[in-house]
């Protein structure tokens, strides 16, 4: 306890420098190398895959060639082994000069003009994950500068080979010198990852104003044991990290793993659905010069994208958990709006699954029109008191965008009690 204690009043010290930077309002959108590229530094052998600078051009083309910046993945984020192996002599990061010989300023340069952002990544600690230079306390004031003077749009700080009285720190003290440096970068906290992700050793408060978004818990691998272990996790504990998301400030349940190797077409779905509701950044790490055409269709669902950047930035909730291995979630939108997602946990067959909104908490005594976020099928003149079904594939999801067409009174209601109902009109959006 007298840890814990000690870490919270260094970190409360750093409460007022808080992170100004006016950056992700909405949650972020970009594609970054860890999951899909790791650690791989084998150029000889290895060359259209290793963690180089052509592999971050080759994506940053990818995304404006096929339409992925048009659809706001923007930043292209470097991870994890892009440093030589020592700081030169004084004292400066460098990347490797073999695998990014032109060096980071010129891929910056180039990301930019391609009309995108370059994010990086550091470690506060005496080394990264993967062994290369870290950024101790006595040098986050250069590291944060260098990043500044190569044109870095976005910092991932890792907190590997580090503790938590360190932590408590050096993150706050990094968003001082990010302040400091008069460039806006946006700043990725790993932090409360590293302190369990939950009170009272991670104190959101202080969080929300010294990072714009941060990792809780366990790094994503290319398996659906994995979506559905950060999924459980996210809602057992959705009652201390809900309230904590906002324009700004964002929860991060890690990379999207489409388009890989572990997911099935129905997977696939479910884990580009249930991220969307909880309002999670949309970071790609997949092959985006041989991604399938299926998978591209996922990520690139404008009304998902849509939900997802939604700018009142509430994060959705798990609602419901049925006998029949079905659970419901929910998000609130702007306009009265609202998205709910049906997830079948079941292995067998696709199950029939029947409710109304007034069991799904509606209490607005309106008539609603919902759209299918996959489909694009329409479903108009639905009450809360009229039952429905819905079939739900195995392991798959069925997504609904939900919007009042007209009032038949105004009560105050579950939605109220988050935002105002307004009057606009709503349309289909098209898909």
């Amino acid at each position: 306890m007298k840890l814990v204690a000690s870490v919270f009043i260094l970190a409360l010290a750093s409460f007022c420098q808080a992170l100004e930077n006016g950056l992700m309002r909405t949650p972020p959108m970009g594609w970054l190398a860890w999951e899909r590229f790791r650690c791989n530094i084998d150029c000889k052998n290895d060359p259209q895959n290793c963690i180089s600078e052509k592999l971050f051009m080759e994506m940053a083309n990818c995304l404006v060639t096929d339409g992925w910046k048009d659809l706001g993945y923007e930043y292209v984020n470097i991870d994890d082994c892009w440093m030589a192996k020592e700081r030169d002599a004084e004292g400066q990061l460098v990347p490797d000069p073999e695998r990014f010989p032109s060096g980071i300023k010129a891929l910056a340069d180039y990301v930019h003009s391609l009309g995108l952002k370059l994010g990086i990544y550091g470690d506060l600690g005496t080394h990264t994950c993967g062994g290369y230079p870290g950024t101790t306390l006595d040098q986050i004031e250069q590291d944060a500068l260098t990043f500044a003077e190569w044109g870095v749009d976005m910092l991932k700080l890792d907190g590997c080979y580090s503790s938590a009285e360190y932590q408590a720190k050096g993150y706050p003290r990094m968003t001082r010198a990010l302040n400091a440096t008069g460039r806006l970068i946006a700043y990725s906290c790993s932090w409360p990852a590293y302190q369990g992700g939950l009170p009272p050793q991670v104190n959101y408060t202080l969080l929300t104003n010294v990072c714009n978004l941060w990792r809780n818990y366990d790094d994503i691998q290319d398996s659906w044991d994995s979506v559905l272990s950060i999924v459980d996790w996210f809602s057992k504990n959705q009652d201390v990290l809900q309230p904590q998301a906002g324009p700004g400030h964002w929860n991060d349940p890690d990379m999207l793993i489409i388009g890989n190797f572990g997911l099935s077409e129905e997977q696939s779905r479910s884990q580009m659905a249930l991220w969307t509701i909880l309002a999670a950044p949309l970071f790609l790490s997949t092959d985006l010069r041989t991604i399938s055409q299926s998978s591209q269709e996922i990520l690139q669902n404008k009304l998902m994208i849509k939900i997802n950047q939604d700018p009142l930035g509430i994060q959705g909730r798990r609602i419901l958990q049925e006998k029949s291995r079905i659970e419901v979630f929910l998000r609130p939108l702007s306009n009265s709006a609202s998205a709910l997602v049906f997830f079948s946990r079941r292995t067998d067959m696709p199950y029939r699954y029947t409710t109304s909104l007034a069991k799904l908490n509606y209490t607005q005594n309106a008539i609603y029109e919902v759209q299918d976020v996959y489909t694009g099928e329409i479903i108009s003149g639905l009450k809360i008191d009229d039952n429905f079904k819905v079939v739900i594939n195995p392991s798959g999801v069925v997504m609904w965008y939900v919007y009042p067409i007209k009032y038949l009174d105004q009560p105050f209601s579950f939605l109220n009690q988050l935002y105002k109902p307004e009057t606009k009109k709503f349309h289909p959006f098209p898909l």
